[in-house]
């Protein structure tokens, strides 16, 4: 993903990630069947579940309903500092539909961007288990991830987000002793922006040094961050989308704090790249490729593809370039190539790809110094999370998904233009209020070698 901490305007008002259990509410993963396919197209499917990331739980004092964190601010009396929050609040259970309008049925699952209740909730952040105490890993070296997706109700400012990030299997349960919530309940969450406002990171609050968001009622950021690789499958809406590896000097699930963090103006001294190395057809010179009508047609349904081929064909081989395809009413439609001199060669990603893609458009080239599809690939081998989201962004507004950015840039200046929103669009305060009804619904998740996942007529 594009932007920092500020771009999490997808919580509850009372949303917070904790690390005691509470008992109010009962924890039940909603049900989602996922398709494991072998060589020659043969699928098995398997009994999944998805659980609700911590950061939009109700946080409370253990014990009673007293509120450890409302708004954007925390509970001063029960936590004072980060080990005594720790030790006195619990987060609960969540009404995955009637509170987050998350629903599943089969091998669909349902997203709504705004959900009203008791509270208004904005958006959401699930991840796929296993079982009920462990994310479901997925190793992806000489393999592909499949899945459907209908965006056609998604319009400018929002993005439908599908990723893997190197978080722990267990949500860092064995790791750290105060934390006692887990996976079960969707704990240690990180990503390459390093986010600052993920209320619990390492079994400790975030509470030291916490400032709420200027412009996010909802929002905050603590003093850490929480950073691993990420590989961003699919950040899209109607209008534009784009798929983009980022990779950090550390492994696995690390907290960052000061420069670590890359924050601000020191956004390329952190140990993460940020800005990743994307492909979006739109910003590679194809404006018709993707949207309403179009090659790829968001209006109705459709499947993508992402392949991560190795080397030497072999699930230990380095990571040399990853692959997308579409199918859509039955057709496999081949990624777009750029239409850049220089880029005219290349539909997918490479490093040569991406060593070409920076040097044309003039961006720092962080995603090798970082060391590049090797590291990517490794984080891959070790094993990933798949996460699946609806966001909005107090942070730039979506801009860099889906219009001109950066936006004082020259528009027709290679790599600026990203799709065909308006600068003006994206602001939370009016897709929140005139886009309220928003939805995602992913679908067929698949995985296995290597054109094993999709047929086409």
């Amino acid at each position: 993903m594009f932007n920092t901490v500020a771009l999490v305007s997808l919580a509850l008002a009372a949303a917070v990630l904790g690390q005691q259990i509470g008992n109010y509410t009962a924890e039940t993963h909603p049900s989602l069947t996922v398709q494991q396919c072998s060589a020659g197209g043969s699928c098995t499917s398997q009994a999944r579940s998805i659980v609700l990331d911590a950061n939009w739980r109700w946080l409370h004092v253990t014990g009673n309903y007293t509120n450890c964190y409302t708004g954007n601010e925390w509970n001063t009396t029960t936590c004072p500092d980060n080990a005594a929050c720790a030790k006195n609040c619990a987060l609960d259970g969540a009404d995955y539909k009637g509170t987050y309008g998350i629903s599943a049925s089969g091998n669909a699952l349902t997203l709504k961007f705004v959900t009203t209740s008791q509270q208004k909730n904005i958006g959401s952040r699930v991840y796929l288990m296993q079982d009920q105490d462990n994310y479901q890993m997925f190793s992806l070296k000489n393999q592909e991830f499949t899945f459907d997706v209908d965006v056609s109700q998604l319009p400018c400012g929002l993005n439908g987000a599908v990723y893997f990030v190197s978080m722990d299997k267990d949500g860092g349960k064995s790791k750290f002793s105060t934390n006692k919530a887990g996976a079960r309940y969707g704990t240690g969450y990180c990503d390459s922006q390093c986010p600052h406002d993920i209320k619990f990171i390492n079994g400790e609050a975030n509470v030291e040094g916490w400032t709420g968001s200027p412009n996010d009622t909802n929002a905050g950021s603590g003093q850490y961050g929480s950073c691993c690789d990420e590989m961003d499958l699919w950040e899209a809406n109607s209008v534009s989308t784009a798929y983009t590896p980022h990779v950090c000097t550390s492994t696995g699930q690390t907290r960052c704090t000061g420069n670590d963090c890359g924050d601000a103006d020191n956004r390329y001294g952190g140990i993460c790249d940020k800005d990743g190395c994307d492909f979006n057809s739109f910003r590679q010179g194809v404006p018709d490729f993707y949207g309403p009508g179009m090659t790829v047609d968001t209006n109705s349904k459709f499947t993508i593809v992402t392949q991560f081929v190795t080397a030497d064909g072999s699930a230990n081989g380095a990571l040399s370039e990853i692959r997308r395809f579409y199918v859509q009413n039955g057709q496999v439609v081949p990624n777009s190539f750029s239409t850049f001199t220089g880029l005219e060669s290349y539909n997918s990603v490479s490093d040569e790809y991406c060593n070409a893609q920076k040097t044309l458009f003039g961006d720092t080239n962080s995603f090798e110094d970082r060391g590049g599809l090797k590291k990517m690939g490794d984080a891959l081998q070790a094993g990933m999370v798949l996460v699946l989201s609806l966001w909005d962004d107090h942070a730039v507004n979506m801009l860099w998904l889906d219009s001109n950015y950066p936006t004082d840039k020259d528009a027709s200046q290679p790599g600026i233009a990203r799709g065909t929103c308006s600068t003006d669009s994206g602001k939370p305060t009016d897709v929140e209020s005139q886009n309220a009804n928003a939805q995602v619904i992913y679908s067929n998740i698949k995985y296995g070698p290597l054109n094993s996942t999709f047929t086409a007529r």
